[in-house]
Formats: structure tokens, sequence, C-alpha cells
């Protein structure tokens, strides 16, 4: 066995074991909440009853977070583009500080920007009650992903001269923004999106203090369904939230793959020997 051979079994064993590290503890959970006794083990039998439990007892906080997330990101895309697009239009020092002020949700424990939304809007009990109060903690802490994403689409494309050509044809703001500008970030927009959603529905420390009784999300639910209920319920629902997430991640991968570029020719008289089989 040669050098690049061994070096190649070195790497392919090492990613295995990096798999088999992350794969075989949600592998272990799944089945622990398809076992009728997790402790008995496989020869206990299989069993969708702690599936079913989980539905009936937790579904309200499933469609909660389906509905915050949705929200999220259609809040993100109103707020994030348009902000990406004055940002890569002016590459000054403001707009430089504005976009490190965006990324301060991010660098903020989410404990800390929960306890500033109670501190400010904790007395207005209403909204302090509602799922509206985590969509707030939600958006701030997803913008930044959203903004970055499209921002980096529009700088690394010569936007100036894309809006130059179009106006010097007579397009006007609002058509060089559609036809323009957005044609050219869908990607970023697709990869910001995928990351708001996903975000969104997995967040747990900041929503841990924003919720109330009545607002639980799906993360929120996991965690009580592990500290009071059997192990069997809180590993059904990992099976659930994995049921839900995994085909949302796998079909906004397919919608963020670059589309194939087409090259048409002008004039077909430019070649003058006619292909033939």
């Amino acid at each position: 066995m040669n050098r690049k051979k061994i070096i190649f079994t070195l790497q392919l064993g090492f990613t295995l074991a990096v798999c088999a590290f992350l794969v075989v503890p949600v592998v272990l959970s799944i089945l622990a909440g398809l076992t009728v006794n997790y402790f008995v083990g496989l020869e206990s039998g299989l069993t969708l009853r702690w599936v079913f439990e989980v539905w009936d007892g937790y579904r309200d906080t499933i469609f909660r977070s389906v509905g915050i997330a949705m929200a999220c990101l259609l809040i993100t895309l109103l707020l994030g583009v348009p902000t990406a697009y004055v940002l890569a239009r002016s590459r000054n020092r403001l707009a430089r500080l504005v976009e490190e002020l965006l990324v301060l949700p991010i660098a903020m424990p989410g404990l800390a920007t929960a306890l500033a939304l109670i501190a400010t809007y904790g007395a207005f009990g209403g909204f302090r009650t509602s799922w509206a109060f985590i969509l707030v903690g939600h958006v701030l802490f997803t913008l930044p992903f959203m903004v970055r994403s499209v921002l980096a689409v529009l700088s690394a494309i010569d936007l100036k001269i894309l809006e130059e050509g179009a106006a010097s044809l007579g397009a006007g703001f609002r058509q060089r923004f559609f036809d323009i500008v957005l044609p050219n970030c869908r990607n970023g927009i697709l990869a910001g999106s995928l990351m708001v959603v996903t975000l969104s529905m997995g967040e747990f420390n900041m929503t841990w203090l924003l919720h109330t009784p009545l607002t639980k999300t799906l993360p929120v639910g996991l965690a009580d369904a592990y500290a009071s209920l059997r192990l069997e319920i809180g590993s059904a629902y990992t099976l659930v939230f994995f049921l839900m997430i995994v085909p949302l991640l796998l079909a906004m991968q397919t919608l963020a793959r670059p589309r194939p570029t087409r090259f048409i020719r002008d004039d077909a008289s430019d070649d003058p020997t006619p292909e033939t089989k």
C-alpha cells in the first residue's frame, strides 16, 4: 500500500469516526422513542405509542413553532433584503457601523436579549403573553443571518454597473430592484431563509425566558418532556422534531442549488458546418 492510499484510508477512517460520533446518539435517541421500554431495550419491542402521545399532548407547540418560524421568515425577508441592498449600495463608515450593530443580537447571549425584551416590553400584558413576543425575539436573533447572506451575494457582483445599465435602458427603481437585484441575490435569499427557519424552529435559550405556559414552542416542549415525563416520550418528541426539520432542510437545499447556465447562439449561420450524426 503506497503513501497516498494510506493517507486516504486514514482520512476516510477519521471521517467515518466523526460521522459515527455525531449520528449514533441521534439514532439511539430515535430508537428510544420507538421502544416499549428503553431500559429493557429492543427486546421489549417497537411501538408508536410514544409518538402518538407526543402528538396528542404537544401538537399545539409544533404548530406554534411552525407559525412563528414562517412569520419570522416573512419579516426577515421584508426587512433583511432591503437592508442588505442599502448596505451594498452604501459602502461607507455609517453602513459598516449599521452592519456591526446588526450582529449584536448574535454576539450577546440569548438570555440577555430575552431579559432586555422583558424589561422593555414586559409591562404590556397582552403583548407579553402572546406568541408575537417570542416572534420579536426570533426576528432580532435571525435578522443578521438574512442580511449577511444577501449582502455577501450583492457584494460579490458589480451591482452599481448592473443598475446603471438598466437605468440607461429606461428601467425605474422598482423595475431595477425586482428584475435586477432580486434575481441576482436569489442564492443569498435562499441561504438566509434556510438559516432563519432552522434557527427559529430550534431556538431555545431566548424562548425559554420569553414563553409563557400558553406559548410554548417546540424546543421548550422538548425540554419539558425530557424533564417531567418518561425518557421514551422525550425521545419520541425528538423524533417528531427530526421528521419536521429534515424534509425542510432537504427542500431548501434543493432550491438553493445553482440553476444551470444555458448558452444560446446568436446566429446559427455562424457555424457553417452542420452537425451530422
